[in-house]
């Protein structure tokens, strides 16, 4: 765990700025401490040995006012600078994660775990906050501060100098010590609370279903004991924490008495003026007091080191190469599955395994097959989301001439050319907190009012929002909270018709639902295909499976994937 990592500095633009900056303000405290020390010290010789009085004194004491409010407005500069940093630095770090991961999405190789990168770019990320505005604000004055004063104690009293020279190094010392210690606590106490999120967002996930077996309370237990796991971690982090301090303090307070011990001595025999042992005495405190910080708040400091190290292991990734070539006019383009394998990590065999496949212009294609066959990787697959293992995805566009021999490969098409085409309807669609409104035109912002209500409908939405009493502007909680399942396949079908879109892929858009809201849904696919847009639904209902033009059947590897005109 290094105190200042390089790949800090290159994956954050703003931790370079800040940098730059608290060692500029490190070098200022340097000039102020000096001075002060100094002023300070010629002050009270002057009084106590030459009688000076008030009058005499005056312009000292303003001057020394003076560089205490200097002083004071320098560490509220580097307070207030490191608190805008470490939001800038943890949002830079955490955008560049986000898009390294969203960068490898495609690749066959297994990603790091979702739930850990999830906890990773959160609360990990997080408590770099401490690292950045105590932590290394510290570490930076004890790279300057300190050697600098220690400087000017040596041409003060040679002695003194040599003694804070012999001490010193004794605190990085056992600073290095107890560091090695922390770092394993650190790294286990992130590994804990990974795994905590982990079953609690698991526990989220499959609640409805363990409610519906009645099985609701059995992982409480479990959740318990991670949760007590991190709470034994969390307190021997503070138990190493506050050893640790102690361990410093002791040293500090030993290596200043020295010090002072032997300015005493000497000042007592003649061999050292008062002013000098004062300004020495002054300043001792002061070279050690960095390093002193500098061990208080390393322990602030471990989690945020220990989860950027992680996302440091990620963005070193290499990232996915990239197709470059536009992509086709999706409304003329057939799209073709040709021996499609895709292997999930720890999975026995290809799901799906050796699929061949059409996806024709304007028609409703169904991919169907048992759960677990692939019918979800198909659909990864052709969002170009997900890299085959083996076999490819091959375009043909209408629109090429007959000399071009029209196969484009997908993995060759720039994935933000081929995302501009398509929409995908997940089985619990994405919803903002916010009225209806704003999230029927959060994909369509410049839609008019009556292109709305034409849209909606044709997928019913029309009648939901008129029996409400707020209507169009009723609010909607965090993920379509207040909303039912069909409301919410409603809604989101009324975005896509609002849109432009010219390929539309759905996941069980029927699923969990009557049989009143599955005709409003099917009529929506309908609308969607004679506007002469592509279609593709993962289905398992008869219903959905009978309107579709062409049923494509997935398989594991059990049987042969056929294609089937419905």
């Amino acid at each position: 765990m290094r105190p200042l990592d390089p790949r800090l500095l290159r994956h954050a633009q703003a931790a370079r700025r800040y940098i730059v900056l608290t060692a500029g303000l490190g070098i200022v405290t340097t000039v102020l401490v000096v001075a002060q020390a100094m002023l300070l010290a010629d002050v009270i010789a002057g009084v106590s040995l030459e009688g000076e009085g008030l009058s005499e004194v005056r312009t000292a004491l303003l001057l020394l006012a003076a560089l205490v409010l200097a002083r004071a407005g320098v560490a509220g500069a580097q307070e207030r600078f490191g608190h805008r940093a470490a939001t800038r630095v943890i949002s830079q770090l955490r955008e560049a994660l986000l898009d390294r991961v969203a960068a490898r999405v495609r690749e066959p190789a297994p990603e790091p775990d979702a739930t850990r990168l999830t906890l990773l770019a959160t609360r990990g990320l997080d408590d770099l906050s401490g690292y950045l505005t105590r932590y290394l604000p510290q570490l930076l004055l004890a790279a300057t501060l300190t050697p600098a004063l220690l400087a000017v104690i040596w041409w003060k009293d040679t002695i003194a100098g040599i003694t804070v020279a012999a001490t010193l190094p004794l605190i990085p010392l056992f600073m290095a010590l107890v560091g090695l210690a922390t770092q394993a606590s650190a790294d286990r106490s992130l590994r804990t609370l990974q795994r905590l999120g982990a079953r609690v967002l698991d526990l989220i996930a499959g609640l409805p279903t363990l409610r519906m077996l009645g099985q609701a309370a059995g992982p409480i237990q479990r959740v318990r004991d991670a949760g007590e796991a991190y709470r034994r971690t969390t307190m021997r982090t503070l138990r190493s924490a506050f050893l640790s301090a102690f361990v410093l303090e002791t040293l500090t307070t030993l290596s200043v008495a020295l010090v002072a011990v032997g300015v005493g001595l000497r000042l007592v025999h003649g061999g050292l003026d008062l002013r000098t042992a004062l300004a020495v005495l002054l300043l001792a405190p002061e070279v050690y007091l960095p390093l002193r910080q500098v061990g208080m708040h390393f322990h602030a400091s471990v989690d945020g080191l220990a989860a950027a190290a992680q996302a440091f292991e990620v963005l070193d990734l290499p990232p996915s190469a990239l197709g470059t070539r536009a992509a086709p006019d999706l409304r003329t383009t057939v799209i073709r599955f040709e021996g499609v394998d895709v292997v999930h990590p720890g999975a026995k065999r290809a799901t799906p395994t050796g699929l061949d496949a059409e996806v024709r212009p304007g028609q409703i294609t169904a991919l169907v097959g048992p759960s677990g066959s692939g019918k979800s990787s198909a659909a990864a697959v052709l969002l170009a989301l997900r890299r085959p293992d083996r076999g490819r995805v091959t375009l043909r566009s209408g629109q090429l001439s007959s000399d071009d021999p029209g196969e484009i490969d997908l993995q060759d098409v720039d994935p933000a050319s081929w995302w501009a085409q398509v929409a995908w309807v997940p089985q619990h669609p994405t919803l903002i907190p916010g009225s209806l409104t704003e999230n029927v035109r959060l994909t369509c912002a410049d839609a008019t009012d009556a292109e709305v209500h034409r849209a909606a409908s044709i997928t019913g939405l029309d009648a939901i929002v008129a029996a409400l009493p707020e209507g169009w502007s009723t609010r909607v909680g965090q993920g379509g909270l207040g909303l039912s399942a069909g409301q919410r396949q409603r809604l989101a079908l009324t975005r896509i018709l609002l849109g432009d879109a010219a390929l539309v892929i759905l996941d069980e858009p029927t699923a969990h639902l009557d049989a009143g809201a599955e005709h409003v849904i099917l009529a929506a696919l309908t609308a969607l295909s004679e506007a002469g847009r592509t279609v593709v639904v993962v289905a398992h209902r008869a219903a959905l499976i009978a309107r579709a033009d062409n049923v494509v059947t997935v398989s594991d590897g059990t049987g042969e994937p056929t294609l089937v005109a419905a």
